[in-house]
């Protein structure tokens, strides 16, 4: 197993990727709310097919996507205090 991908050509990994990452988050876990909601008035239908997972899964989804707010604000104040902090030292 170890020889598998022995021949595949070596690449140097790609920059990651910045953008609206608190935008993204925070429209990420809006979906995830409405879909909640949009689903709660049919309870009855979910939970006679046994499908109740699926409003759950919207509701933790939107309880994660808090968590990963309250990550990425912090990540990008940090990103940013870093940045003045840099241009201070280096006028």
């Amino acid at each position: 197993m170890a020889g598998l991908f022995s021949g595949s050509p070596k690449h140097e990994a790609p920059e990651p990727l910045e953008g609206p990452v608190v935008g993204t988050v925070t429209g990420g876990t809006i979906v995830w709310f409405v879909l909640f909601l949009a689903q709660l008035p049919f309870y009855g239908w979910f939970d006679e097919r046994g499908h109740t997972w699926w409003l759950w899964t919207c509701l933790a989804g939107g309880g994660l996507g808090l968590l990963g707010i309250w990550y990425v604000r912090r990540r990008d104040a940090a990103i940013k205090r870093a940045a003045a902090a840099r241009e201070q030292t280096n006028p």
